[in-house]
């Protein structure tokens, strides 16, 4: 379906949804296309492809609304879902912050073909999805310690958005996403270590290697052969750059709109606070070419902008849509991001913690005795105090110098400390939407033997 298909249909919602009695409607039409293919032993493990498209209005009456969704474009099913969704409204309760931008609000700059987000070479043939995932699985097994590969990926999609209200905004864009990934294991029985890589880019022309990746996810699962628990006790951590997004991801979590309007998060009172080192700032940027959550428009059509959420070590202001900053007494952040079924909730995009000069190295070897951390299992966190517990594995060090493989221990700490206390390396990877170096912590608390 075109971008002119899907611009029809968001406007025929907004026309079934006045004349069932709205006084006010956006709606969301989705298509796309997805195709996975999983390889193992050598031959087709699986391949999976959908298409489809979905449909979603949201109706206010007033301050009510209700949000409905459906898979099918027939007429009827539009004027069924106008239908349904004044209904529901009528009997929903009124919320004060419900409302669309009014239309000096809205963005005039849509044209997204500027972000490169979508490839406009043909759809790779599945044939050629299942060469990558081989081949990347028979770079893995050409490492003598791997005992097997769990599983060797490769998959396509390619997706059209479009948005409209009945207030004046109408745009959409479309994207695409190639994926490659190996997961290699070594050892046998209860000695087993597995370790993974991956790639995911908008166009296939800047995908890695399949060799590269199969070759990375063998090492990185050799180098765990003998893991073993670290000691108990309070000592520095080296997050690990696949895994050192988490703890920013946890301070996102917080400073979004929705958990402060309810008077949660442990960052609550402290705006305009102190809360990362100085020097460091968490900058958004929804513009960037060639990002995964880049964007001109958010989902309520008000135009995005470059912001720092944390400038300089300070937070500066929260994530808001246009509910959660009237709730605030703000203006909304143009953060709002909404699927078919469910209205506007804010949500940051393309995100850049400022980058050390130091290499992950050279935090290794300041760090003198510690732990390194390349992956983590479960999560506990409390959101009011920022209290911190997960399991972790990685590589002992001693001396600043990796001594071994380390599994089955707890990292605890509180974040409020913690982020305080971060040293960034300079080994982001530029071209992820999360783009965000290793991490070294001070003074955690590990629980090991």
């Amino acid at each position: 379906m075109t971008q002119h298909s899907l611009s029809d249909l968001t406007q025929q919602l907004l026309d079934v949804a006045r004349k069932a009695g709205a006084s006010a409607a956006d709606a969301i039409a989705v298509d796309g296309t997805s195709i996975s293919i999983d390889v193992r032993a050598g031959a087709l493990e699986q391949a999976e492809r959908s298409e489809g498209i979905e449909l979603g209005l949201r109706v206010l009456i007033g301050q009510r609304q209700a949000c409905v969704s459906a898979s099918d474009t027939k007429p009827d099913t539009l004027a069924q879902m106008a239908a349904r969704a004044v209904a529901m409204a009528n009997e929903a309760p009124e919320d004060p912050y419900a409302g669309l931008a009014d239309p000096s609000q809205l963005a005039s700059n849509t044209d997204t073909e500027t972000l490169e987000l979508f490839d406009p070479s043909a759809e790779p043939d599945p044939a050629i999805l299942q060469e990558d995932a081989t081949r990347a699985e028979a770079a893995a097994l050409r490492n003598k310690g791997i005992s097997q590969v769990q599983s060797a990926s490769a998959g396509y999609s390619r997706r059209r958005v479009h948005l409209a209200a009945s207030k004046g905004f109408s745009a959409g864009y479309a994207r695409t996403d190639r994926g490659l990934s190996c997961v290699a294991i070594s050892g046998t029985g209860t000695d087993m270590e597995r370790d993974y890589d991956y790639d995911s880019r908008i166009f296939q022309a800047d995908l890695r290697d399949a060799d590269d990746i199969g070759t990375t996810a063998a090492a990185r699962a050799v180098e765990r052969v003998g893991a073993r628990k670290p000691k108990t006790g309070a000592f520095p951590v080296l997050f690990d750059e696949r895994v050192a997004n988490s703890l920013i991801g946890s301070l996102l979590q917080t400073t979004n709109g929705t958990t402060i309007a309810r008077g949660s998060g442990w960052l609550r009172d402290r705006l305009g606070e102190q809360v990362l080192p100085k020097g460091l700032s968490l900058i958004e940027d929804p513009h960037r070419r060639r990002a995964a959550s880049s964007r001109l428009f958010d989902a309520e059509g008000l135009p995005t902008a470059r912001r720092a959420i944390i400038n300089d070590g300070v937070l500066t202001g929260w994530t808001t849509d246009l509910a959660t900053g009237r709730q605030l007494g703000l203006k909304s952040s143009a953060n709002a991001a909404r699927g078919t079924s469910a209205p506007p909730q804010p949500s940051t995009g393309n995100i850049a913690l400022t980058q050390g000069d130091q290499s992950r190295d050279d935090l290794i070897a300041q760090m003198g005795t510690g732990l390194l951390v390349t992956s983590m299992i479960g999560s506990t966190i409390n959101p009011n105090t920022g209290d911190y517990s997960r399991g972790a594995a990685g590589f002992w060090v001693e001396n600043g110098q990796i001594t071994y493989p380390v599994n089955e221990c707890t990292v605890a700490g509180n974040l409020r400390d913690m982020l305080m206390t971060i040293i960034p390396a300079n080994d982001a990877r530029t071209h992820l939407s999360r783009v965000v170096p290793s991490l070294l912590v001070e003074g955690l608390t590990l629980a090991g033997d």
